[in-house]
């Protein structure tokens, strides 16, 4: 079994912020893939479902970007999962808005989601599907651009990136990062 984490924040007024692409990128999954409808569980919303022949459980923390982990480590622990088996889709403003890198381990580069993660799993060794907003050029914008929400002119690419990212899924279900990146790259290019 896989845990897939899209990382976010809960309040209905903040569903379209950059912050919470993680959790667009998991419903994106959890629709194209046929996932069972989503519950309460784990400090978060949960929903199962078949992706390239494994079985995913999707999770949503409704704990707060900052305390993530708590959501995440409480489904690892009840399934008996390692952090091999986490991947945590994200915000990244070090990738250009619609890029998609993914990683396994490494810092948290200043995400509190990440940082939470980290702590509660005592270890950074999980997958990380890092989906690229773009930085605003300055530290000191950088809060105002993650917490707001995505302009109209980003909604285009938006849409492709998470359609692509849905789609190329599989691919990653099956430990297959370069194939992944490089059929969303595709896809995002084609249209």
């Amino acid at each position: 079994m896989r845990l897939w984490a899209g990382l976010g924040n809960p309040e209905p007024g903040m569903a379209r912020q950059r912050h919470n692409i993680g959790f667009m990128a998991i419903d994106a999954i959890a629709r194209r893939h046929g996932f069972s409808p989503w519950r309460q569980r784990f400090k978060g919303q949960v929903a199962e479902g078949m992706v390239g022949g494994e079985k995913v459980l999707a999770l949503k923390p409704m704990t707060y970007m900052n305390a993530s982990g708590e959501s995440v480590q409480q489904a690892a622990a009840f399934y008996k999962l390692g952090p091999a088996d986490i991947t945590a889709f994200h915000d990244e403003l070090d990738l250009a808005p619609g890029r998609v890198r993914v990683k396994r381990g490494g810092g948290a580069a200043g995400h509190n989601g990440l940082r939470s993660m980290d702590r509660q799993l005592g270890s950074p060794d999980y997958w990380r599907v890092r989906l690229g907003i773009g930085h605003p050029g300055h530290k000191d914008r950088v809060t105002g651009h993650v917490l707001g929400d995505f302009a109209k002119v980003d909604q285009p690419w938006l849409a492709e990136l998470l359609d692509a990212v849905a789609d190329a899924a599989p691919m990653l279900a099956r430990d297959e990062p370069e194939a992944f990146m490089t059929r969303v790259a595709m896809l995002v290019q084609e249209k």
